[in-house]
């Protein structure tokens, strides 16, 4: 009996080994939940990288970009992630203090389609927050903040909420760049109108195409998904103001296993192919040329770009929050 047990014991190992040796390495990104949507592009991304790397890559969805800071904060050496994706310039400060990332090492491409570039994080797309209507509802919608704020039409708002959302986030930074110490009374106004403040972008956008909402904080970008389904009755309110600016970005985490393929990976977002996934199906503007879909010409640009330094952003971010609190419990 002995020597039987031993013989299936070394029949057994001689299967693990075998397995364990052909088992491709596995690639953890964490990123939002739209990237990972049916309609986002993470699934595509995912299929075209695995056909070259061998590899399996595993996307995390965990809410939006300020969810993803914190579950990587909390779980710090424990952390199964490799990559984290879907961080913004707005936070960047926060994740750089949280010191979860190490330089990518990627050089900086010459046909960037902006300004912005970090050796901590890499830039895959760009945007800037606005407010979506249904033009087939809003006549007259407003061509100012202003307008929105004083909504004498008594428009229905829903925004996300700047402690757990990037686009909520955004907001705070974008009503804090326009009015500064006033930034209080206009969130009270906005309050009175305001339907519900969600934790991520999917769950408000979903309720305002319910109907739920006359507005929606998204993107000057957001009606490219609808104009591609050949449906035209969502544009973004353009404000004079300005719009306040988002930067996308990924990282490699300092836990990671596979830094290299993580590298390999952030390189891969950077190619034309990619960037036209990305554009097409995420709906941002690439970081680096690529064809465009038609559906791009077909929306009112923004002319003004807003944007605080991530030093400002960390020096006052949590008294804005504070302020924001207080002024819409009153």
């Amino acid at each position: 009996m002995f020597r039987k047990n031993l013989l299936l014991f070394f029949v057994f190992s001689a299967f693990f080994f075998i397995d364990t040796a052909n088992a491709k390495p596995t690639l953890t990104v964490y990123s939002y939940n739209s990237f990972m949507s049916e309609w986002g592009p993470g699934e595509a991304i995912k299929q075209g990288f695995e056909a070259e790397c061998d590899c399996q890559l595993d996307i995390i969805s965990l809410g939006d970009g300020v969810s993803i800071l914190n579950r990587i904060r909390l779980e710090g050496k424990k952390t199964n992630a490799d990559v984290i994706l879907g961080l913004d310039n707005n936070i960047l400060q926060q994740a750089k203090l949280a010191n979860i990332v190490i330089p990518h090492q990627i050089n900086k491409p010459d046909n960037l389609n902006t300004d912005w570039w970090d050796n901590d994080f890499l830039p895959y797309d760009f945007g800037y927050f606005a407010f979506i209507y249904n033009k087939d509802k809003i006549k007259n919608p407003p061509h100012s903040m202003q307008q929105l704020v004083d909504n004498k039409a008594n428009w229905r708002i829903i925004y996300q909420d700047p402690r757990t959302s990037t686009p909520g986030l955004g907001l705070l930074f974008w009503i804090k760049n326009i009015y500064g110490d006033d930034a209080a009374n206009v969130w009270k106004k906005v309050a009175k109108n305001t339907v519900t403040v969600t934790k991520g972008w999917s769950e408000s956008y979903g309720m305002f195409l319910k109907g739920e909402a006359d507005f929606v904080l998204s993107y000057s970008t957001s009606p490219i998904a609808h104009i591609m389904k050949n449906d035209h009755r969502y544009e973004a309110a353009i404000f004079d103001e300005g719009h306040y600016r988002q930067v996308e970005v990924a990282g490699i985490i300092k836990y990671s296993q596979q830094p290299e393929l993580a590298r390999q990976f952030l390189q891969y977002l950077l190619r034309p192919e990619v960037q036209r996934q990305i554009a097409e199906k995420n709906v941002m503007y690439p970081i680096i040329p690529t064809t465009l879909p038609e559906a791009y010409q077909q929306i009112k640009p923004v002319t003004k770009a807003l944007e605080f330094g991530s030093e400002q952003v960390e020096k006052g971010q949590k008294a804005w929050i504070r302020e924001w609190q207080s002024a819409i419990s009153k």
